[in-house]
């Protein structure tokens, strides 16, 4: 299992938390009773769910003990959970499932996302957002760095990532269920320090179940190729600044009502 540090992972909060904000204005809900946020990481997506709705029943679901430990930390009598997403299994329904950055570590979206649905109440909301950059040079990088090096024998089969599918395949599976989905795509333009912070930034992501296969030395030549590729993938700006390209996919599907007996 991957492991996650979440101290690495809040460097970037700012960035992290912009597209939950986003993806939680959407959700067309005034009020809430239940909530869940899945992959609720050190919290900073459930905070934002616990101010809009602040009487609201929310639980925070990870499957990371250090992630859940830094949730906890934060807010000692919020509710946190340990489990598995795909395992997940509530005794009652809830109003709101969310999920931010977290579903492109599970396969198989066709099964998946339909259970997730069966788990909301009546006219309940599934949101979710996702990364959809792993085409791009910082994730490619990752993978032609992890074949050419003394690493390799380690990494041939690290298998993690599962990119999100296309949006009018989240349609066909969401639309038979819901009365209304809402699809976006938006790709952020994140002005970065310099490539080694987009070294940084994946290492607190996207590099981690590569990292978790190396021991501290290899780690680090590992990071040192890694970052010297960004810097000719991402040329520095006027300024010395890079600029981050970054895809992501939304969706907002609200439940239909269940059928009356």
């Amino acid at each position: 299992m991957t492991t996650w540090d979440p101290s690495q992972y809040l460097k970037f909060a700012d960035i992290r938390t912009r597209p939950a904000a986003e993806l939680l204005a959407r959700v067309p809900l005034a009020s809430q009773a239940r909530i869940a946020d899945l992959g609720c990481g050190p919290g900073n997506s459930t905070e934002l769910l616990k101010a809009r709705w602040p009487e609201a029943f929310t639980t925070g679901v990870d499957n990371s003990p250090d992630m859940l430990a830094k949730a906890r930390k934060a807010h000692p009598d919020w509710v946190w959970e340990a489990s598995d997403i795909g395992e997940w299994a509530p005794a009652e329904p809830f109003d709101l499932i969310f999920s931010n950055s977290t579903l492109h570590w599970l396969p198989q979206h066709e099964k998946l996302l339909p259970r997730l649905m069966d788990l909301l109440r009546a006219d309940g909301v599934l949101a979710v957002q996702m990364p959809n950059n792993f085409t791009a040079p910082a994730h490619r990088l990752i993978r032609e760095t992890a074949a050419d090096g003394p690493w390799r024998d380690w990494l041939p089969d690290v298998d993690d990532w599962h990119p999100p599918m296309e949006s009018s395949d989240y349609f066909a599976i969401l639309a038979p269920l819901a009365r209304t989905v809402d699809i976006w795509e938006t790709e952020y333009v994140q002005v970065m320090d310099s490539a080694a912070a987009i070294a940084e930034w994946t290492k607190g992501s996207a590099l981690r179940p590569f990292l978790d296969r190396l021991d501290h030395a290899m780690q680090s030549e590992f990071m040192a190729r890694y970052t010297e590729a960004l810097k000719a993938a991402y040329p520095p700006q006027a300024d010395g600044r890079v600029l981050f390209l970054f895809k992501r996919i939304f969706f907002v599907a609200q439940r239909r009502s269940r059928s009356r007996a």
